[in-house]
């Protein structure tokens, strides 16, 4: 049973529950993303710098697995979470993310911080599983589009204030930034012990044969993998926010001009202190900016065909790396993390809207829990070859533009594969013509 009656679709609809899990999401998304914001840097800085001084291509390798790990576990983690309980795996979760956080914050070795950042995936991975489940048996058919949209905004949330505490943190030493990650999860393990509440679950949960079995009837519907696959390709331009974007701003933009900026504005405030851009807020850009735009880009593209908007949205995204490959400056540079943010907010949930229309009507669940492919793709190649071809063109050539202009035509080439699946094998194209005749 609800362990509360829903009784209206604002705010106070949703149960006690749902709050708790949306702090922890605050909370775990800020540790992870706070640590992300900086990771790549920390791994490549040389060790006279306070870094770990890897090369580009390993920091790539290393992040690929670690991010495919994460888009993976949750198909794991929710199957077993559904069989044996939420509160149980939340803390399993919460567990195994405190151990991997605090023994980054010590390990040093490839091998060794190799095996604590998969630690984290696996944990992240069952968390996220859980949380999207909870929040899914805590809400109604009524609220639930407003309970999943607070979630989201509490994802964005955390991703916006944990880097610009990082900044901080990692003044003094990088270990903080790991051990402020640990603390935040220790923190949401004692809330999870006690005030989170076992939300009603289905009463027959599925079994590792019927999970395999899900998986060979997703994956031999071939039109649904190729969508997939061609959508993956914005996905090689989102992680490059995690690895050369954030080299690419420390080696070759001079962010002079936004740091007397920032100095400017803490001075207005009465602050004497000399303020700099530092290269965790990248991802506060990201996510301060849909936080901000989200709910006017959805109002925009509510009623539109969810084919052409992602394609849109790919072109807005596609954009932001053309204003990378023409200029340096900074300005154009924070330009180009805005307009990318624009093309992801706008794209992205207009995704997920196509493929539950497109999925047989009573497979619509197993479908969108395959639909998470973008990211095993886009992380495992995107990360690989941001890597590899920045230490070739942006460091051995010193050409960084010309890696931009390479991820653009990665961009560009998604479009034009959308295009020509939406006009010749789109599913959703298909029903909408036939009930027009």
């Amino acid at each position: 049973m609800m362990e509360e009656k829903l009784t209206s679709d604002g705010m106070g609809s949703f149960p006690r529950t749902f709050w708790v899990a949306n702090v922890m999401e605050l909370f775990e998304r800020g540790a992870y993303y706070g640590m992300m914001s900086v990771l790549a840097v920390y791994l490549r800085m040389k060790t006279s710098e306070g870094g770990l001084g890897f090369s580009e291509t390993s920091v790539g390798f290393l992040q690929s697995i670690m991010l495919t790990l994460t888009y993976v576990m949750p198909i794991i983690g929710g199957a077993l979470a559904e069989r044996y309980g939420y509160k149980r795996f939340l803390t399993l979760a919460f567990a195994i993310l405190m151990v991997g956080y605090f023994a980054s914050s010590r390990a040093t070795g490839y091998g060794v911080v190799f095996l604590t950042l998969l630690l984290i995936a696996v944990g992240s991975g069952i968390f996220k599983s859980i949380l999207s489940g909870t929040i899914t048996r805590t809400t109604t058919d009524r609220n639930r589009s407003l309970g999943f949209g607070i979630y989201y905004w509490m994802i964005n949330l955390g991703a916006f204030l944990s880097p610009i505490l990082v900044s901080y943190l990692k003044g003094f030493s990088w270990s903080y930034v790991f051990l402020a990650s640990a603390g935040w999860c220790a923190a949401m393990l004692v809330l999870n012990i006690v005030d989170y509440r076992e939300p009603e679950r289905p009463a027959s949960t599925k079994g590792l044969g019927q999970i395999l079995s899900d998986a060979a009837m997703v994956l031999a519907n071939w039109k649904f993998v190729l969508m997939i696959v061609i959508y993956s390709g914005f996905w090689l331009l989102y992680f490059q926010m995690f690895n050369t974007v954030l080299w690419y701003m420390v080696d070759h933009v001079d962010m002079t001009p936004a740091d007397r900026l920032l100095t400017s504005i803490a001075r207005f405030f009465g602050s004497s202190k000399e303020l700099k851009f530092d290269v965790a807020y990248v991802t506060s850009v990201n996510a301060g900016t849909i936080i901000l735009l989200q709910v006017f880009v959805s109002r925009i593209v509510k009623n539109l065909r969810a084919m052409p908007t992602m394609i849109g949205g790919i072109v807005i995204g596609t954009a932001g790396f053309i204003l990378l490959s023409i200029s340096g400056n900074a300005w154009v540079f924070l330009l180009a993390m805005v307009v990318f943010s624009i093309g992801e907010m706008t794209c992205h949930p207009k995704y997920f809207s196509y493929v539950g229309q497109i999925a047989p009507k009573d497979k619509v669940a197993v479908y969108m829990g395959y639909s998470f492919l973008y990211g095993i793709i886009g992380s495992l190649v995107g990360s690989n070859l941001g890597a590899v071809l920045y230490k070739r063109i942006a460091t051995g050539m010193n050409r960084p533009r010309l890696l931009w202009w390479i991820f653009s035509a990665i961009g560009v080439l998604t479009v034009i594969g959308l295009l020509i699946y939406d006009r010749y094998l789109s599913p959703e194209r298909s029903e909408t013509e036939h009930a027009g005749t």
